[in-house]
């Protein structure tokens, strides 16, 4: 997958993943392809724009998902650039950045992402929530995933009520203009009744390509998950 003119030379990969609604494995999956496209060797390195909740730790505000991503990244950048928004609240991040006085601009992201890209030769972009999330009240991430404009990973959350989610993210993607390069299946619940049956219905369903299956694992880690993800379908 390479980039198009507007990209900056040096960059080999870039994808925005989102998924199907929050608290799905889209961290635990973009960590996955962070490892993955390392130990291809590439300068790699993940962003997330914005993300709401944090802690004080020695001083300085962390993010569970930015600390993976960045755990997971062979290239360590500022987190400013990483994540240009970090706010403390886990709440919505339209109304927490009401309450943090933040103004989140797209083309502040933007211009962090292009920082990132010159710097790296993969980038990848994990988006907050599920795929049409308020950002602003003229801003979601799905306005930017377009202002992006990069392939898309879909992450689907493997639990009950998974087919109407997944298929209607599958169609606002589309909508958007954008190219659906693949989706991860991620098991949330290890206990879902007829999971093979709701993975082929998906399938059969879902014009882009399966990149992997990965079940509930006992240690999430970036490399574990990467195990169960074919790149390869990918590059």
């Amino acid at each position: 997958m390479t980039q198009d003119s507007a990209h900056p030379s040096m960059l080999r990969f870039s994808c925005f993943v989102t998924g199907t609604d929050t608290e799905i494995g889209k961290t635990l999956v973009s960590s996955a392809l962070l490892h993955a496209l390392g130990q291809r060797g590439l300068r790699s390195v993940g962003m997330k724009p914005v993300a709401a909740g944090a802690s004080l730790q020695g001083g300085e505000w962390h993010n569970e998902d930015v600390d993976m991503l960045n755990a997971a990244s062979s290239v360590k950048l500022p987190v400013a650039l990483v994540s240009p928004y970090l706010m403390r609240t886990p709440a919505a991040p339209h109304i927490v950045a009401v309450h943090e006085q933040v103004s989140i601009s797209g083309a502040h992201i933007l211009d962090c992402y292009a920082q990132l890209a010159r710097q790296a030769e993969a980038v990848v972009v994990e988006g907050v929530g599920g795929f049409c999330v308020p950002l602003t009240d003229d801003l979601d991430t799905a306005d930017l995933a377009q202002q992006f404009a990069l392939p898309v990973i879909l992450v689907v959350g493997m639990r009950l009520g998974c087919l109407s989610h997944a298929l209607l993210t599958v169609e606002a993607i589309a909508a958007r203009g954008l190219t659906l390069a693949g989706w991860v299946a991620n098991t949330v619940d290890a206990d879902m009744q007829y999971a093979e049956e709701n993975l082929q219905a998906l399938s059969r369903r879902i014009a882009a390509p399966l990149l992997g299956h990965i079940p509930r694992l006992s240690e999430p880690t970036s490399a574990a998950a990467a195990s169960y993800l074919n790149l390869n379908l990918l590059m």
